[in-house]
């Protein structure tokens, strides 16, 4: 990046010293024009004897020097800011694409982790399954564990294709008028089964909305994954959903290190992470905020960051009931 970076500017500068070197070469041309129609006129016309004639066409000689100062200054003019332009386009470009191939970079890294961690997991609760006797209990652990880690790998295989989909728009939404209310509670229902004794909810009844209850479901999946991951084990996680000025309002509370302001608006890109990604504690995607923005302004709704008091982050989906 910094050698693109020097040697753009080098060829930038240069073209602009080549462009101004003509420009002067051009009006020093244009000057040596002048003086020599000049000199050609006094030896036409003797100006003592017709000095009308002699002032007429030297004032012509002048106008038309400054038609050619003024044409070589608009030509050197327009050339530099197309110049320029291109010079900030194709460097935006570049940049860009640096950019996107470092987040996807970290997408492949932590894709990798995502994937090895569950698998392990599930295979190691196996083996132990199929190497010990264990008591009924102990059994049951374990074979929960291999659910709890299935989850997570259905979630994350679920929002690699959902973005795949929605990217190339092969997805195809279906519409339909559901109670957001039971959606929402069978959705932390189904993460209070994973991760107990984490979440409080308060969920009004029969907030009917309109939308793709898969997409949704979704949508709320990963903003409770989002929360559970940074908040600590032995803070709660609330939920809440009610209407307000006829929208339906889901918030979720999490008690983490929270998200500084310069970043609230980036954690919806694609890939984007904050942090380094061989060096960050938490792991994830990077895709899961981006489907849920994607997803809540397909429903013609909003969603909101906001600080959580004394310390976390609180996410609202604002859906149109």
């Amino acid at each position: 990046m910094r050698f693109f970076t020097s040697v753009h500017l080098l060829l930038l500068a240069y073209i602009i010293a080549a462009i101004v070197f003509w420009e002067m070469s051009l009006q020093k041309q244009s000057g040596r024009i002048y003086a020599q129609e000049v000199m050609t006129l006094k030896s036409r016309v003797d100006s003592t004897k017709d000095s009308y004639t002699y002032n007429h066409e030297l004032a012509e000689l002048e106008h038309s020097l400054s038609l050619r100062t003024a044409q070589y200054t608009g030509e050197g003019a327009t050339f530099l800011i197309v110049i320029l332009i291109g010079a900030a386009v194709v460097y935006t470009s570049f940049h860009r694409r640096i950019m996107l191939s470092r987040q996807q970079n970290n997408f492949m890294l932590s894709v990798t982790h995502e994937l090895k961690s569950p698998l392990a997991a599930v295979k190691l609760n196996l083996q132990t399954l199929e190497k010990h006797q264990l008591d009924e209990s102990k059994r049951k652990l374990l074979i929960d564990r291999c659910i709890k880690e299935s989850d997570r790998l259905n979630d994350l295989c679920n929002n690699m294709l959902f973005a795949s989909q929605m990217e190339g728009r092969q997805y195809r939404p279906t519409i339909d008028t559901f109670d957001l209310s039971a959606l929402v509670g069978a959705a932390v229902n189904d993460y209070a089964n994973r991760y107990s004794r984490r979440f409080e909810k308060n969920i009004a009844a029969n907030c009917d909305v309109k939308g793709d209850k898969v997409m949704l479901h979704l949508a709320i999946n990963n903003l409770l994954e989002n929360a559970v991951k940074y908040t600590p084990e032995d803070k709660p996680v609330k939920i809440t959903l009610n209407i307000a000025n006829r929208m339906a309002v889901l918030s979720v509370a999490d008690e983490g290190a929270g998200i500084p302001d310069a970043e609230k608006k980036k954690i919806f890109s694609k890939f984007y992470r904050v942090g380094n990604e061989e060096s960050r504690k938490a792991k994830g995607t990077g895709l899961g905020l981006y489907l849920t923005n994607r997803i809540v302004q397909q429903h013609k709704g909003r969603i909101i960051v906001k600080d959580n008091k004394p310390s976390g982050t609180v996410f609202e989906i604002w859906l149109p009931v």
